[in-house]
């Protein structure tokens, strides 16, 4: 069972999903940073790249977003889309033209360097199910693992979206929640999203285009409508306000979660209940300490993460290999739990102790997958490769945590190291060098961080003094404590 907490304030809300007592997934939304992911805007085709097959799309973002030709509608009508998966697509400049204007959709929020990722297959997520205007199927969540059910779902939906006489164009997938749904409810949740996309289509008409058509709902809205389910024990707030909208919500659109919804009134913040905030310290760690004394280091870059497994203080097994065993047991647990608190993803590289043993091995893989099966993001896992390692796949479709928390250090610029001031002694002397034999001053003044400067006084003293008689000019010295360890200035007076 889990709890849901959500802290609210005017600039953030923060969410924390706990099972057992401890965090298993973090979710973030800053006001003046709210993610993309599911917004619908009029786009302009600004640039047609023939040889990516790609386009780029101005939605009045700092960057122009990307749009991918496999990324284009299909099928208008919705009645051939089928047809349309099994034959190539057509070239991107066929398709579409610079200045054109185009009703797209958020799938990726811009990350690092790279602008948002568009698609013109818009669907509009609802509670029980998800609309695809231009799609003409009747789709099943995959969680719905009966076929007897699947069936019987498709054949309800397929009645109820024929009601009426003449069929709608437009599709639907059924979400989870929608397994023991009425047909009331799901009829309902037809004709709102129906009624949201008919407005999109109104606003696109009349308006310009990087114009915001349609956005997707927010943080504590969302919490309602995806991460509530049977398992939910509670969901609370720590906010008046919100609790009254959330309610007013949730009666209209997910009353199943209306009951779980609690107003937090206690007088420590809801957060210090389960630790969250020392959890998120902890997440944007680079070590993370196992209960057995072994520990994981994780490195994030911008192609891929690496998890390094490590048995540390472990020696509690009768022998080595069930020493590496258990170790690499309750890392495959912990790295999937890491993967939700920190949000990682794109390519994962996982490097688990080295086991003898092959039945070791499809041990750690089937804890890893299982754990990873709780993930609500797609996750792909490949077995060890000849090397050891296990390499896997998580879709990134917003920031990490990191990402979102923290900056590159403006010391070493994101390095996580800088020189010693012994190094950086030897750069100034030799820079000194270089500008004797340009110039002609009276005097070389050197400005650094004390550390360089008392290391230039003391161990390296001989060598500056030999300098300073070789080139024939005196060498003074200036601490300067607003500088970094690597900065220095040498003046020439």
């Amino acid at each position: 069972m889990q709890d849901i907490l959500i802290n609210w304030s005017p600039q953030e809300t923060r969410v924390a999903i706990v099972e057992n007592g401890a965090v298993q997934e973090l979710h973030l939304e800053r006001a003046l940073e709210r993610g993309l992911v599911g917004n619908i805007y009029a786009g302009r085709v600004a640039r047609v790249l023939p040889g990516m097959q790609s386009a780029f799309i101005d939605i009045g973002l700092e960057r122009a977003a990307f749009l991918h030709v496999a990324d284009l509608q299909r099928d208008d009508s919705g009645t051939g889309a089928g047809r349309a998966e099994h034959t190539a697509p057509l070239p991107i400049e066929k398709q579409v033209f610079e200045g054109q204007t185009l009703v797209v959709q958020v799938i990726k929020d811009p990350i690092g360097s790279k602008g948002a990722r568009l698609s013109a297959q818009i669907s509009i997520a609802g509670r029980l199910l998800v609309f695809l205007p231009a799609d003409g199927r009747i789709g099943i969540s995959q969680k719905i693992g009966s076929h007897e059910l699947r069936e019987q779902l498709r054949q309800r939906m397929q009645a109820l979206v024929g009601a009426g006489g003449q069929q709608q164009p437009g599709g639907f997938i059924l979400r989870t929640n929608a397994e023991e749904a009425s047909d009331a409810e799901l009829a309902d949740d037809i004709a709102y999203l129906r009624r949201t996309w008919a407005d999109i289509r109104e606003r696109a008409v009349k308006s310009a285009a990087g114009a915001l058509l349609h956005q997707d709902l927010n943080l504590a809205q969302r919490v309602l409508r995806d991460m509530t389910n049977d398992r939910t024990q509670s969901v609370r707030i720590d906010s008046r306000m919100q609790f009254d909208a959330l309610r007013t919500f949730g009666e209209q659109y997910t009353p199943s979660a209306v009951a779980r919804l609690q107003h937090y009134q206690g007088e420590r913040p809801i957060f210090d209940l389960f630790g969250i905030d020392q959890e998120i310290e902890r997440a944007l760690a680079r070590r993370v300490d196992l209960k057995s004394g072994g520990y994981l280091i994780i490195d994030q870059t911008e192609a891929l993460t690496t998890v390094d497994v490590n048995t540390g203080g472990y020696v509690g097994a009768r022998n080595f290999d069930d020493t590496i065993f258990k170790t690499n047991l309750e890392a495959a647990l912990a790295i999937a739990r890491q993967l939700r608190l920190r949000n990682l993803g794109g390519i994962i590289i996982l490097d688990f102790i080295d086991m003898a043993r092959e039945e070791h091995r499809e041990a750690v893989l089937a804890e890893l997958r299982k754990q990873l099966a709780r993930d609500r993001t797609k996750v792909t896992v490949s077995g060890f490769t000849q090397l050891g390692l296990v390499e896997m796949t998580r879709k990134r479709t917003r920031e990490s945590l990191a990402h979102m928390l923290c900056e590159p250090c403006p010391t070493c610029q994101g390095r996580g190291q800088v020189k010693t001031p012994r190094s950086v002694c030897y750069d100034i002397l030799r820079e000194i060098l270089r500008e004797a034999r340009q110039f002609n001053p009276r005097e070389f003044r050197v400005i650094a961080c004390a550390a360089v400067v008392e290391t230039l006084l003391d161990e390296e003293s001989p060598h500056l003094a030999g300098l300073s008689d070789f080139i024939g000019k005196p060498i003074s010295l200036s601490a300067e404590p607003s500088m970094t360890p690597e900065q220095y200035d040498i003046v020439l007076l």
